[in-house]
């Protein structure tokens, strides 16, 4: 893809049924990829681990006696550093669970994460946000607070019809086989809460926000970013009811080159795409499995190494709503995205 402006033409991606089909695409992985290693997955764990207690050591022990104007400096470098390595560690547990998403992506109707609006469902006051100051409204947004808008109201979640969350047991988010395990995942935030609670009043309100909460913002605004950008492109289809089955939704996805943060992600940037059709597949074996199987998805696969900032202003611009192609009565059922008001 182009990666060149903001104003090129974008070439979309195919939007039909594929000459493959996900047996052709697992035949062509090496075996080995879909084996697990209890040791190998334990590395990532305590790596990860290692990183953000360094941090962390580094953090209390150097920065916090740090006067000004050099405290200015350190503290927004450690929260960025320590956000990144959290958001890693957050993704082991997130990729170890998940999986509804996966069953119903690129689904107008039916897909959990970032369904896109259609262009007949906008009211005026979607005119303010489809302009620069609101496209950098919904971007601040997005960063700042988006991780905790959708946990907590489940916004830019599947719509259900009645008031969502991801800490009520009874949420129609889950099955009845999950919600004990909500149960269960809402007497740990309880119990973290009353810990953070006791480190709060030893070591003050500031310092816990400095160490432990600061970074934890730029953890869930690069998470926030990260599975956007992996499912909105110009290029990428969605799908009705009519059109969708799971394999074209699985290739509505696009791989993006984000530098380090592939690395720190454990590829979950630049490996979504196999990541989707293979959902099981551990991380370290990502980008041997997409190697694999570009061959066969040929322009199925989407890729684009466009640089992070300049593509969320680009998505942010063009992929506002999504609507199908004027006069073609074909193809009604699959979704383009655009932005003309």
């Amino acid at each position: 893809m182009d990666s060149s402006g903001q104003d090129e033409v974008v070439k979309r991606a195919p939007s039909g049924n594929p000459p493959f089909t996900l047996g052709d695409l697992k035949k062509a992985v090496p075996p080995h990829c879909f084996n697990r290693s209890l040791t190998r997955s334990f590395y990532y764990l305590f790596r990860d681990l290692f990183f953000i207690s360094l941090f962390y050591y580094v953090a209390a022990t150097y920065i916090i006696p740090l006067q000004a104007p050099l405290s200015y400096v350190a503290w927004p470098v450690y929260w960025f550093i320590q956000g990144c390595v959290q958001m890693g560690f957050w993704l082991l547990g997130h990729e170890s669970g998940h999986r509804r998403h996966h069953s119903n992506t690129a689904s107008v109707e039916y897909d959990e994460a970032y369904p896109p609006r259609t262009k007949s469902s906008l009211g005026y006051a979607d005119t303010l946000f489809n302009t620069p100051p609101g496209r950098l409204f919904r971007l601040v947004i997005l960063c700042a607070i988006g991780f905790l808008l959708y946990v907590c109201f489940n916004v830019a979640g599947r719509k259900y019809g009645r008031y969502t969350n991801h800490f009520d047991p009874r949420s129609p988010i889950y099955s009845e086989s999950e919600r004990p395990y909500v149960v269960l995942s809402d007497l740990g935030l309880l119990v973290m809460y009353y810990v953070l609670y006791k480190v709060a009043m030893a070591q003050g309100l500031t310092w816990l926000v400095l160490v432990y909460f600061a970074p934890m913002v730029v953890a869930y605004a690069i998470l926030a970013i990260i599975t956007w950008l992996n499912h909105t492109h110009p290029s990428l289809p969605h799908y009705d009811s009519t059109e969708w089955n799971w394999l074209r939704g699985s290739l509505s996805t696009v791989d993006r080159d984000m530098g380090f943060l592939n690395t720190i992600s454990h590829h979950l940037c630049d490996g979504h795409v196999v990541h989707h059709m293979f959902s099981t597949m551990p991380h370290y074996h990502f980008k041997e499995a997409t190697k694999a199987i570009k061959p066969i998805l040929g322009e199925y696969y989407q890729f684009d190494d466009t640089p992070v900032i300049k593509a969320m202003w680009r998505e942010a611009t063009k992929c506002f709503y999504v609507e199908p192609d004027e006069g073609d009565d074909k193809n009604r059922g699959v979704y383009w995205f655009g932005n003309k008001m």
